[in-house]
């Protein structure tokens, strides 16, 4: 979920945005991160295993070209995305109607482009506008590509998961050339920025609460099956951590197994949870935060079962 004026948009239309600023350079072998799935995914604010339906649905309406190009710094060749003539029409299009749109700033009416220079990608001005047109001076929501701010509630989750495994990586107090080799995949997967990064570590470090690696691994597999199924790269990743964590094929079996078995929850878990995760930071619900917190519940459809069940593992988070 993707908060203020961004959120508005379907992530084809912020994909759009995206690429116009970013095209393919020509007749070359090497192309920037910012063009493949990971780079897109954290560009737009949506989780890595999503993005290549988008793609795909793009490519087969005439608006993306694929190519294969080495990534400065990577070992092996990548998928990399590029507008057609088609796509480059609808971007520019789409860019054209948002800078026509009117923004509030300090008390004044004025057109979103006003603000906009081509030196700034437009999604990043679009991330200073809420969902009342409103343009704030600092970004509403940031993505995992950038070193600081806030992550949307997809990229978050992304955050916890590293978060956790640098805990695990931190408990003897210094992290093995393999541990940070299995981080550093978890983290091109997931498209991070490496300050971002040293500040999730920092974190990790400082707080030292150490999970079971069963637990980070079982966090992992129900991320992967939140849309139903596991993607070939989420296979990979899987088992490169399986084996790292020493976590047998039994084990990896009934984690399995129980990820498929544990109940659906609703399409706006993740944002209701992170809700009750803000309000639950100093250990306190307030009067006005629970009363926020059950009109949410009503406006997303979210059960009672599912909210203790979310409380219940918060519950369990906090006395690790």
């Amino acid at each position: 979920m993707v908060d203020g004026y961004l959120g508005t948009l379907t992530t084809e239309e912020r994909t759009l945005l995206h690429l116009i600023n970013h095209q393919l350079p020509s007749g070359g072998w090497e192309a920037p991160a910012m063009l493949t799935q990971a780079g897109i995914s954290a560009a737009v604010h949506v989780q890595r295993k999503h993005i290549p339906r988008t793609l795909k649905r793009m490519e087969k309406n005439g608006q993306l070209s694929v190519a294969q190009r080495h990534i400065p710094g990577g070992k092996q060749r990548k998928r990399v995305y590029t507008l057609t003539e088609i796509g480059q029409l609808a971007a520019e299009t789409l860019r054209d109607r948002v800078l026509s749109e009117q923004v509030i700033r300090d008390g004044a009416t004025i057109a979103l482009s006003s603000l906009w220079s081509t030196q700034t990608p437009l999604l990043e001005l679009l991330s200073h506008v809420d969902g009342g047109m409103n343009h704030h001076e600092r970004a509403l929501v940031s993505p995992v590509s950038n070193p600081e701010g806030m992550a949307s509630i997809d990229a978050q989750y992304g955050e916890q998961l590293v978060r956790r495994m640098f805990a695990r990586a931190w408990e003897d107090g210094k992290i093995t050339k393999d541990e940070q080799s299995l981080l550093n995949e978890v983290v091109e997967f997931l498209g991070m920025h490496p300050e971002r990064v040293r500040r999730l570590s920092n974190e990790a470090r400082q707080s030292l609460k150490i999970p079971p690696p069963e637990e980070v691994y079982f966090d992992m597999i129900m991320q992967a099956l939140d849309d139903g199924e596991i993607i070939q790269d989420e296979v990979d990743l899987l088992e490169t951590f399986r084996i790292h964590f020493g976590i047998d094929q039994l084990t990896h079996k009934t984690l399995l197994e129980r990820a498929r078995t544990s109940p659906v929850l609703s399409e706006h878990h993740q944002t209701y949870a992170a809700a009750v995760r803000t309000a639950m930071k100093d250990n306190v619900i307030t009067a006005d935060e629970h009363a926020i917190l059950m009109t949410l519940k009503g406006t997303l459809d979210i059960s009672n079962e599912e909210h203790e069940r979310i409380m219940n593992d918060l519950t369990r988070e906090d006395t690790r």
